[in-house]
């Protein structure tokens, strides 16, 4: 089978990565095209995957003819029994190349019509109701972001799988942990700053990051101390670093991010919209709180009572410097908060969940055949 990828980069290439070696493991051949030299294509590869350069943008431009006749002639080479094709881009190429002469799997990571307005969104909306005729399955990362999808009139066969975390991998460190630096600067000693706050993201309007640094203010007149760290690269890093004080860390994009989830007293992603975003889940299976936007897949994606601690109204600088206050002030209701949402992750968000749910979608509509895959047990 192939995995049709734009963006190689972010969530939705770990994403994609789990699934590969959840796949490979199984016995399935994998094939995956993806832009060259990106973060995926890298990780694909070494996972032991088929990995053909695609070479496509992340937006709708002059070159989608060409994207889409390129992609058309590797899925030809390929010759695949299903085709997984993620994000919007790779959705619209792949579908526009198959037209459903075999079963495509479309899954969006967050609709294309939410990130743009006024007449792209209304354009964006009109080819997702289109192109469901060419989809066998729509497969969305939480509930919110199905019923957005059906509330634009994308009418379709669902599947509701939720993206999973790699537990083993994701995990929390006993005691105080070092603070971690960019690259080619030294760790801080444990204990040798105030309360931590960590986003990890791509620096981008999507993952709110501006909102977090206009609530920042508010935050360290709070909690004097108090530090925060932008874990990622993007479109908007210059703007953002030209915004930011000096209690602000840009560790720009780091090949592990666990390290920093664990030296993190709370994590933060205070999104304008998502699907279900995958570096909450990674904070809470470190046993860390966290606080997110109040999207799609936000309330889905966090233990049941923590709603009223962790969610603020997107966009909303206040109310995030207030959630954020309270957390970094009381370090036992942190720890309770980080506790129980590690248990959480392990009950309803392992990886291993994710894959086999994908394994019998991929049973279902095309007959591919994988080896036995048991549910895990919460350790």
């Amino acid at each position: 089978m192939l995995h049709a990828v734009q963006p190689g980069d972010g969530g939705v290439a770990r994403v994609v990565t789990d699934l590969v070696r959840a796949q490979l493991a199984t016995g399935l051949r994998v094939a995956v095209a993806c832009p060259p030299g990106t973060e995926l294509a890298a990780a694909v590869r070494d996972e032991g995957a088929d990995a053909y350069d695609w070479r496509a943008g992340r937006e709708p431009g002059p070159g989608l003819f060409h994207e889409t006749r390129d992609l058309a002639r590797l899925i030809r080479a390929v010759r695949p029994a299903l085709v997984h094709a993620h994000s919007a881009k790779a959705g619209l190429c792949a579908r526009l190349a198959l037209r459903g002469r075999i079963p495509t799997v479309y899954q969006p990571h967050a609709w294309s019509f939410e990130a743009v307005e006024g007449t792209t969104a209304a354009l964006a909306r009109r080819w997702e109701r289109a192109a469901a005729r060419w989809t066998a399955r729509v497969v969305c990362v939480s509930e919110a972001e199905r019923r957005t999808g059906e509330a634009a009139g994308v009418r379709a066969p669902w599947s509701v799988i939720h993206n999973g975390v790699d537990t083993a991998r994701f995990t929390p460190a006993p005691g105080t942990v070092p603070f971690p630096a960019p690259a080619g600067e030294p760790a801080g000693p444990a204990g040798s700053h105030g309360p931590v706050v960590v986003c990890v993201g791509r620096l981008c309007r999507q993952k709110g990051q501006d909102v977090l640094l206009a609530a920042w203010p508010e935050v360290v007149a709070r909690v004097p101390g108090a530090r925060l760290v932008l874990v990622g690269d993007g479109p908007d890093a210059e703007r953002l670093r030209a915004a930011a004080g000096d209690a602000v860390t840009f560790a720009g994009a780091v090949p592990d991010t666990a390290p920093w989830y664990r030296a993190a007293d709370v994590v933060v992603l205070p999104s304008r919209w998502e699907g279900m975003a995958l570096a909450p889940l990674e904070a809470m299976a470190s046993g860390r709180p966290v606080v997110v936007g109040d999207v799609d897949g936000a309330r889905e994606s966090l233990p049941p009572g923590h709603e009223e601690l962790c969610l603020v109204p997107p966009g909303d600088p206040a109310a995030l410097a207030a959630a954020l206050g309270r957390l970094l002030a009381r370090p036992e209701l942190r720890h309770s908060l980080g506790r129980e949402a590690r248990e959480h992750v392990l009950s309803r968000f392992d990886v291993r969940r994710t894959g086999a749910a994908v394994a019998e979608l991929y049973r279902e509509l095309a007959g591919v055949r994988c080896t036995e895959h048991r549910e895990p047990i919460a350790q």
